[in-house]
C-alpha cells in the first residue's frame, strides 16, 4: 500500500488538506493519508474547532513545535518531521501553502529522497521583505510536483526553470482547495448563529456590518501603522453607519492592549454603530461573518480568495498580493497601508457602485479530488 503524507502548520493548511484527506477516501483500499500537524500555530481550542469544523481526522503526528523565530521554528520541524520521515517512509509528502512548516517538511522529505508535492504552488508576491514569499520560493525549487490554482503560477514556474529542468509536465492546474472547504462548509455556515450571538441589545443584520481581520507583522507590530489602522477603522461606525466586526488574532489583541488602542476600540461599543471584537473564531462562524458582511477589510492571503467566490467586496491593505487574481477578476482591491489610500478606498467601496466579479476558473470545489486522481494515477505510479 502506498502511503501519503499531508502537512499543515497553520490553520490556513487545514482548510486546504480537509478536502485532500476526503479525496483521497476512494483511493483507501490501495492508498494510506496520513496528517501531520506541526504544531507552527497551535491553539487548543482553536485547532480543534478547525478540525471539527472541516470534518479532519486526529493527525496522526502531532510535532509540537510552537511559536519562535522563524529559524527556531523551522529548525524544529527539521528535526521531528525527519524522524517521521525516516520512520514511516512514505511514498510522497504533500506540502501546502506558504508557512514555515511548507519550508521545513520540503527540506526534510527531499533530503530523505522522499518525493514532494506542493499544493498552491507558483504563487508570488515579488516582495522579498516577507517571509512567505521566501517560503513559496525555496518549496517550489524543491519540490517534485506543483499544484497551481491560477494560470499565472504556471508562467512563474516555468520562469523559474521548470521546464528547462525537465519538470514542465509535473506542472498541473487543478484549481483551489481553499475553496474546496468553502464549498464543503458553505450549509453549516448559512446555519451558523455567530450574528444573534453579537450583541444581545442589538439586532445586527446581514449586510449592516463590515469585516475586518489584520494580523502581519507589518501591520500590527508598529504602534503608528496600528493607530492609524485603528483610525480607519473607526471611521465604519462613525462616519459611515455601519457596525464594525473585528475578530482579533492573538498577535493583534497583544499589540491593541499594549497601546491602550483597544480602549479606543471597546468604547465605541456604546454607540449606535458598535464595534464588536471577538475572539478569533472557528471556520464555520467566520465564514458566516464573511458571506453576511457588507465588506471585509483585511491583510489575509486565503480571505482574498474566499470573498471573491462568495462575491463579498474586499480591501487587502497590503502593498502586494500573491493572489492577483483576485483583484484581476473577483472582488478584490489591493491598497497601500497609509492613511490616505485606505480612507479613499473604504469611502468609495461604502458609497460608490461596485464592480461584478467572477470567480477563476476551477475554483469550483472540486481541486482536491484532481489533485488526488494525479497524484494516483501518475505520481505514485
Amino acid at each position: 500500500m502506498k502511503h501519503v503524507i499531508s502537512v499543515v502548520g497553520a490553520r490556513p493548511n487545514f482548510m486546504k488538506v480537509a478536502p485532500l484527506h476526503r479525496a483521497f477516501e476512494p483511493y483507501a483500499s490501495h492508498v494510506r493519508h496520513s496528517i501531520v500537524h506541526t504544531g507552527q500555530h497551535y491553539d487548543a481550542t482553536m485547532s480543534d474547532a478547525f478540525f471539527r469544523d472541516l470534518s479532519m481526522p486526529e493527525p496522526a503526528y502531532f510535532l509540537g513545535a510552537g511559536s519562535g523565530s522563524h529559524a527556531e521554528q523551522t529548525a524544529t520541524i527539521l528535526v521531528a518531521f525527519e524522524r517521521i520521515c525516516l520512520e514511516e517512509r512514505p511514498d510522497m509528502v504533500v506540502v501546502v501553502g506558504d508557512v514555515n512548516s511548507t519550508l521545513a517538511a520540503t527540506i526534510t522529505a527531499t533530503k530523505c529522497g522522499i518525493p514532494v508535492a506542493h499544493v498552491e504552488a507558483g504563487l508570488r508576491s515579488f516582495d522579498r521583505t516577507m517571509p512567505e514569499e521566501l517560503n513559496r520560493l525555496a518549496t517550489d525549487a524543491l519540490c517534485d510536483y506543483a499544484f497551481i490554482t491560477e494560470e499565472r503560477a504556471l508562467h512563474h514556474l516555468l520562469h523559474e526553470g521548470w521546464a528547462a529542468q525537465g519538470r514542465r509536465e509535473r506542472i498541473f492546474f487543478v484549481g483551489n482547495t481553499m475553496i474546496d472547504s468553502l464549498h464543503f462548509a458553505l450549509p453549516q455556515a448559512q446555519r451558523s448563529t455567530v450574528l444573534t450571538q453579537l450583541d444581545p441589545e442589538v439586532a445586527v443584520e446581514p449586510r449592516s456590518y463590515v469585516l475586518a481581520t489584520l494580523h502581519r507583522p507589518s501591520n500590527v507590530d508598529n504602534p503608528e501603522q496600528l493607530q492609524m489602522l485603528v483610525d480607519v477603522l473607526l471611521e465604519i461606525p462613525h462616519r459611515y453607519g455601519k457596525h464594525l466586526v473585528f475578530p482579533v488574532h492573538p498577535r493583534t489583541r497583544a499589540h491593541l492592549e499594549r497601546s491602550g488602542l483597544m480602549q479606543r476600540l471597546t468604547e465605541t461599543t456604546r454607540s449606535t454603530h458598535r464595534v464588536y471584537v471577538l475572539q478569533p473564531q472557528g471556520y464555520i462562524d467566520f465564514l458566516a461573518l464573511m458571506m453576511n458582511a457588507d465588506a471585509v477589510l483585511t491583510d489575509s492571503g486565503g480571505v482574498q480568495e474566499e470573498t471573491t467566490v462568495l462575491g463579498v467586496p474586499c480591501l487587502t491593505f497590503r502593498t502586494s498580493t500573491e493572489r492577483p487574481v483576485t483583484c484581476e477578476v473577483g472582488t478584490n482591491l489591493l491598497v497601500v497601508p497609509e492613511q490616505a489610500p485606505m480612507r479613499q478606498a473604504l469611502h468609495n467601496l461604502l458609497t460608490k457602485p461596485r464592480k461584478k466579479a467572477a470567480v477563476p476558473p476551477l475554483w469550483d470545489g472540486h481541486a482536491a479530488e484532481r489533485i488526488a486522481q494525479i497524484i494516483v494515477e501518475q505520481c505514485l505510479g
